[in-house]
């Protein structure tokens, strides 16, 4: 059932990724006064841009071809190989946090080159923006999740998964709280969220990732909506996972228990974009020179984590 498993949780990233989307949209929209397009509109948005011609602007190479086929590609891979559904999966070996945070750079690093391919003002801009974010964003993502590993001693996602359950304690930890405050704070720059991104802007100086993807239209630029939207859907189940793994299934799990894995990670990432999204509403995005300061503050949490971690750690 492993299997069984697996193909579970990546089914509900590929359908219910455009649909949390579509859930923080629309209740920004309900915040801030507004009707909204209702949560099934990324699905309509991406079935238009599937049916459109996809442009390749002249003069780039297959970087800029590619770059979104990577970047959904890891995305799948680290939705295959992650504890979603269940702590156990056929690639469970593969989903150390060394291997998870670097399929997360490949992605970044690939939208970034295809950014500087095209040759335009606005993608170099968005690129080197891009650069700096992630320069600060990986290790915090490494330190953060590091400190959860020192008490699981390993650094396999389902086994820090799995010494959750059996400790829960832990997460209410000095090391567990650090660890999730700076989690929080990377997610939400990685996936180009408010204050340090916001996705819903097209004004030429402040954005990030649009910048990048103003070049591709079609099925690209649909691709790359929906890995992004994969992403941050991941990003979510993982954090909850981490600290919240509560109706997971086990190692082994049975139908039943994948059932319920399935149900208590929808009804988390759910909670936890209603909660982002409706943050959203009352933040103001930062300055672009301030961002690194934001970024460096959770890195500093991660380190404190660590350190936390190492001193209240369990000696045998």
């Amino acid at each position: 059932m492993s299997y069984a498993a697996g193909v579970a949780q990546i089914g509900l990233v590929i359908a219910g990724a455009p649909v949390v989307l579509g859930v923080m949209r629309q209740v920004r929209a309900r915040a801030e006064g507004r009707a909204g397009a209702g949560i099934w509109q990324p699905w309509r948005d991406l079935r238009k841009q599937l049916a459109k011609q996809s442009i390749t602007p002249e003069g780039t190479t297959l970087v800029f071809a590619f770059a979104p086929a990577i970047l959904a590609g890891t995305t799948l891979l680290i939705a295959a190989v992650a504890p979603l559904v269940a702590t156990g999966s056929p690639l469970d070996g593969a989903a150390d946090l060394f291997a998870v945070v670097g399929l997360l750079l490949l992605g970044t690093v690939a939208l970034t080159l295809a950014g500087l391919d095209t040759g335009t003002a606005f993608g170099g801009m968005g690129a080197s923006r891009e650069t700096v974010i992630a320069a600060l964003v990986e290790p915090t993502i490494l330190l953060s999740v590091f400190a959860l590993s020192v008490p699981a001693g390993s650094s396999n996602l389902g086994a820090l998964v799995a010494n959750t359950l059996d400790h829960p304690s832990r997460v209410a930890s000095p090391a567990g709280l650090l660890a999730a405050a700076a989690l929080v704070i990377v997610i939400i720059a990685e996936t180009g969220r408010l204050p340090v991104d916001n996705p819903a802007t097209h004004l030429e100086l402040t954005m990030v990732h649009e910048a990048m993807v103003l070049e591709y239209a079609g099925p690209r630029l649909a691709l790359i909506e929906w890995a992004s939207a994969m992403r941050l859907t991941v990003l979510l189940a993982l954090l909850a996972n981490l600290f919240l793994p509560w109706g997971i299934a086990g190692a082994v799990p049975s139908v039943p228990a994948v059932v319920v894995g399935v149900l208590a990670i929808a009804v988390k990432v759910t909670v936890l974009a209603v909660a982002l999204a409706a943050a959203e509403v009352f933040i103001a995005k930062l300055r672009l020179f301030r961002v690194p300061e934001l970024l460096a503050g959770s890195f500093l949490l991660a380190l404190l984590a660590v350190t936390a971690a190492n001193f209240f750690a369990p000696h045998g």
